[in-house]
């Protein structure tokens, strides 16, 4: 019994490993200003310190963006920029965020967007499966 037990620990601990890298990270502080200016880089006229902000915020996981970037992929004329918001909001993976992402998948008039929104989506949708999975493997582990 215990010799099942140390088996599947292990093989729920290697996979965890494997598939760690997959999921975003969390960054647990995040100073006031840097927020601040990131959101400003948003409200920018250049196209690329835009990009690059929405970048920024995704990695950051900065879930006071959600709306402005919700913004930005609705209203935004240039696709990259809409590409970008539409990772960056996948990254912060709040359901909000995340629901924006699946609108564009349908409601988007570039097929562009439209395909990267879905992959986005997709992946999302993919790894919340499999994070439960392994949540009922760890259950079932600690029953037995």
């Amino acid at each position: 019994m215990k010799f099942t037990i140390t088996i599947l620990l292990l093989v729920f601990l290697t996979f965890e490993a494997n598939f760690a890298h997959s999921r975003p990270k969390t960054i647990t502080h995040v100073k006031q200003n840097t927020v601040e200016s990131l959101l400003e880089g948003l409200n920018s006229d250049n196209i690329g310190l835009k990009s690059s902000c929405a970048y920024m915020i995704g990695e950051l996981q900065i879930t006071k963006a959600v709306i402005p970037l919700m913004k930005m992929l609705r209203t935004s004329e240039n696709e990259d920029l809409r590409i970008s918001a539409a990772l960056a909001l996948y990254k912060i993976g709040t359901p909000l965020a995340i629901n924006a992402v699946k609108q564009a998948i349908t409601f988007d008039e570039s097929e562009r967007v439209s395909k990267h929104c879905a992959s986005f989506y997709n992946d999302f949708s993919k790894n919340r499966i499999t994070d439960e999975e392994i949540s009922l493997v760890a259950a079932k582990t600690a029953l037995k």
